[in-house]
């Protein structure tokens, strides 16, 4: 009877241990194939839309860890050094990147490429800055440059070249596969794009309330307005007043819902919209899956498409 029982608790431990491995948080490669590494979520997503079944994609940060609270360990750094591609955002978003590179074995053939390439990059606090106190910037420390690069359609097109040129470099006997397969994504996020577009432009407000400055691109390519409660870290701390200047905009504008996101406490947001009377809704920075969301099959374009839902709640009101 104990041998039967301890077997069904390995069963379950195991079961668990797999649930828990989505986007390949288990990390391992795979011998026959291109081997790629990613450093977080929405690269994950282009390098296994585009590489299909001739690559191995490992996703550095697990399912429902933050993007800038991670660092990598002694494990990620074995696994990149034995891995054929390493993909990450660059502008700024992981600063552990630099020395992860360096820790590396000298003349190991990976390649590593920045998926942020060629995307007008916003540098500092965007137009509304004076909503921004100086101790804001303090907690900003090096981030001038916004690295939420993917959060807007436009910038996740060019992305996905970067995905697929990179990977026609590390396996260019695939190149065939890896164009067609591109080609098929790009039409799906160019009519998430024109959807984005028609439906922003129509709504009759443009101001949106942000719980972490994470929508400067989405804002910029849309016409949108981003008031944020904290900076581009989104463990920034807000001053007392800056969060007056949020609380009086949101009433002047008449702003009926403040956004924010699953992977950062909701406490701030929660604040603002109990002194403002408005409600709640996600805007999600798709920074990564929760596991709930990694479960349902949930990917970065039903999410965005689920994100310009709550937007026109928001700018409907």
């Amino acid at each position: 009877m104990r041998y039967t029982r301890n077997l069904s608790l390995l069963v379950i431990a195991v079961t668990v241990l797999l649930a828990a491995c989505g986007n390949n948080s288990g990390k391992t490669l795979v011998e026959g194939k291109t081997n790629v590494v990613t450093s977080f979520y929405p690269l994950y997503y282009l390098a296994s839309e585009i590489g299909g079944d001739n690559v191995n994609v490992v996703n550095l940060i697990p399912a429902g860890v933050e993007p800038h609270d991670w660092t990598p360990k002694s494990q990620d750094l074995t696994i990149a050094s034995k891995a054929q591609l390493f993909l990450y955002n660059g502008a700024g978003l992981e600063g552990w990147t630099d020395d992860f590179l360096k820790g590396l074995p000298k003349n190991n053939g990976l390649i590593a490429a920045e998926m942020s390439a060629g995307i007008n990059l916003i540098h500092g606090n965007p137009e509304d800055e004076e909503e921004h106190s100086d101790e804001e910037h303090n907690h900003d420390h090096d981030l001038d440059v916004d690295p939420h690069t993917w959060v807007s359609p436009k910038s996740a097109i060019i992305m996905a070249g970067n995905v697929k040129d990179s990977l026609v470099q590390a396996d260019a006997a695939h190149k065939d596969e890896f164009e067609a397969n591109y080609n098929e994504l790009v039409a799906k996020l160019e009519a998430l794009d024109q959807e984005f577009e028609a439906k922003i432009s129509a709504a009759p407000h443009k101001s949106i309330v942000v719980s972490h400055q994470a929508f400067g691109y989405l804002a910029r390519d849309y016409g949108l307005k981003q008031i944020a409660i904290t900076g581009l870290s989104p463990d920034a701390e807000p001053r007392a007043q800056d969060l007056l200047k949020v609380a009086k905009f949101v009433k002047s504008e008449g702003i009926k819902y403040i956004y924010f996101e699953e992977l950062v406490s909701p406490d701030l947001a929660k604040t603002i919209a109990s002194e403002t009377k408005t409600k709640l809704l996600v805007l999600n920075p798709i920074e990564g899956l929760t596991p709930k969301q990694e479960k349902a099959g949930e990917d970065y374009v039903s999410l965005m498409k689920q994100n310009l839902q709550n937007l026109l709640t928001g700018l409907q009101a």
